[in-house]
């Protein structure tokens, strides 16, 4: 089996530590108990060497062998066919997961990022701009409300559209967006409770503490 090497940020400044992307895909390989180890690229100077792994010097990538992976979303996915505890194999098992898979990145974090931005820059509330992005997350959460009311996990059990959808709602939580969605709050509550997540997320909290 190939040496698994996820790539992320020496460092980062304190606000975003505990949310940074790196995160999801730590998570993913400690819930399927797949050796892996951490590299770091530069926060503050990103060359060629960094363009050529990810074209918009972000962060993670993962390298799996000769492949070099970019975006969350599809290393979860390339990890979720490496792993059955984080995808099943059957073709309705898995379309469940992918199509979730999807819907926490392009529908849901579509309205939480933007939403995200403006209020941690502190963009008044009584303007247009904001009003509409308050409208737009609102929206995306009422219609997850009632999927999550009545499912513990998105594809009846945990798995990589889990790691997504709870991460993507884990943001919005941190501004208190979501006492009028319960169960919502509930599901960030379950997927933040189980062992891998407290984990990787104290992990990745002491990897950039570590270069102050």
């Amino acid at each position: 089996m190939a040496e698994l090497i996820l790539t992320t940020y020496d460092w980062v400044p304190e606000p975003p530590r505990g949310y940074v992307r790196d995160l999801r895909i730590r998570w993913a390989l400690e819930e399927a108990g797949l050796p892996y180890r951490v590299e770091s690229t530069p926060f503050r100077e990103r060359g060629a060497a960094h363009l050529a792994q990810q074209p918009f010097a972000q962060v993670p990538w993962l390298r799996d062998g000769d492949l070099s992976i970019f975006e969350s979303g599809a290393i979860l996915h390339h990890l979720g066919t490496r792993s059955t505890v984080l995808m099943p194999t059957d073709p309705e098992g898995r379309s469940a997961v992918v199509e979730w898979l999807f819907a926490a990145l392009n529908s849901v974090e579509m309205a939480s990022l933007p939403w995200a931005i403006f209020v941690f820059s502190g963009f008044p509330e009584d303007t247009p701009e904001r009003k509409f992005f308050e409208t737009f997350l609102t929206a995306r959460l009422d219609r997850m409300e009632p999927v999550l009311e009545g499912n513990e996990w998105l594809a009846g059990s945990f798995s990589v559209a889990d790691i997504a959808m709870s991460d993507v709602l884990r943001l919005v939580d941190r501004f208190d967006r979501l006492a009028a969605h319960p169960a919502c709050r509930a599901y960030i509550a379950r997927a933040t409770a189980r062992p891998a997540f407290r984990k990787v997320h104290a992990d990745q909290m002491a990897h950039f503490a570590a270069a102050d």
